[in-house]
């Protein structure tokens, strides 16, 4: 496996790729690997000739009282797993080389990035938009594979592309969960044994509101306000708990076939998220 840490280096060996008629395929990380950086990794292999992974903890997504300098930075075993699978290159850049002095350009991508997650985490998807743009405009994919568990930032990332006439093709690859239903994360290392224990509610808050829409419930609101009750009840901090349409990640009407379900809450240090999206038959 290659590592490569700067930006002439990175390209220099992508150009031999490209003359030789290698479709190449990014993974953007910040690293701290789990089973789900693994699948995307093997999503790519099976999509490209050539693997880029890159590993880079990037502050402009992070607020002010967030957790940048403590996020967990597990970097020989990161290379060990990459190595495992014969990831073809490793794109470890420092922060200054991302973001040189007097970098002051960001990317917005408008209404998308201002619900949810964006209400709770202002700027978070801006910092978001302009890393993956870089790392879109250094390596140049021809596709690039990101997890469904962020079902918003999938959304951000496709509405990016499409906007902004990107010649990428982006690949969502479906969330990995733990044996008890606990959809993997970086962040799950801070639980604590027992918040851990709780952890798998938030996905069986989903899969509650989910056999309840199938059964006919389309009081959305109500059945919302019904799980975050619930969440409450068992000991997490809820954010939102919404039925949204998929296109756009507005309200759902009982007229939406395309729905999914987008929920966030704090237990204990970590701010947990996941989602079920899903068709109706109307």
């Amino acid at each position: 496996m290659l590592i490569i840490n700067t930006i002439p280096a990175l390209r220099q060996q992508l150009q031999l790729w490209r003359a030789a008629g290698e479709q190449i395929a990014l993974v953007p990380t910040m690293g701290n690997l789990h089973a789900g950086h693994l699948t995307l990794i093997e999503q790519a292999q099976a999509q490209a000739a050539r693997v880029v992974v890159s590993i880079f903890v990037n502050p402009t997504q992070f607020g002010p009282n967030e957790d940048f300098a403590s996020y967990p930075r597990t970097l020989a075993a990161d290379q060990q797993h990459l190595e495992q699978l014969n990831v073809d290159l490793l794109f470890l850049p420092e922060v200054a080389t991302l973001y040189p002095e007097g970098a002051c350009t960001r990317v917005e991508v408008g209404q998308l990035a201002t619900l949810h997650c964006g209400a709770s985490r202002p700027g978070h998807f801006s910092g978001v938009a302009t890393i993956v743009t870089k790392l879109f405009n250094l390596v140049q994919p021809d596709k690039a594979c990101f997890g469904a568990k962020d079902f918003q930032q999938l959304s951000i990332i496709r509405q990016m592309v499409r906007d902004l006439d990107m010649p990428i093709e982006i690949i969502s690859v479906p969330t990995v969960r733990e044996a008890d239903g606990l959809a993997m994360s970086s962040r799950n290392g801070y639980l604590t044994p027992e918040q851990r224990a709780l952890a798998p509610k938030l996905y069986q808050s989903l899969q509650a509101a989910h056999a309840a829409i199938f059964a006919g419930d389309r009081d959305y609101a109500a059945l919302q306000q019904q799980q975050i009750a619930w969440l409450q009840s068992v000991g997490f901090t809820p954010d939102y708990f919404v039925v949204c349409k998929q296109v756009n990640l507005q309200p759902a009407t009982p007229d939406d076939s395309e729905l999914v379900i987008l929920v966030a809450a704090k237990l204990g240090k970590p701010r947990l998220i996941d989602n079920l999206s899903f068709s109706l038959s109307l």
